[in-house]
């Protein structure tokens, strides 16, 4: 199922837009969902990520100062 979106664009982002169909041979509205899907996955991804980090960080879940150390070291980097 798809639903019918009105959105605004900068008279240059639609041109590029325009030039782009255009050249793939593909309609402005399939590269704009596809635009959107990539977004939308990519911010999600992120949310999640930083949504699980300070779950984490609430429940005090860090590397000691030994443990950050012992990784630089290892990949003998000066974390000074």
């Amino acid at each position: 199922m798809t639903t019918t979106m009105t959105i605004r664009l900068e008279d240059e982002v639609k041109n590029r837009l325009d030039m782009l169909a255009e050249a793939t041979q593909r309609s402005k509205s399939f590269l704009a969902a596809e635009a959107i899907k990539a977004y939308v996955e990519s911010n999600e991804w992120q949310i999640a990520e930083i949504q699980a980090a300070l779950i984490e960080a609430d429940a005090g879940d860090f590397a000691s100062d030994g443990d950050v150390a012992d990784l630089a070291q290892k990949w003998g980097v000066n974390a000074a």
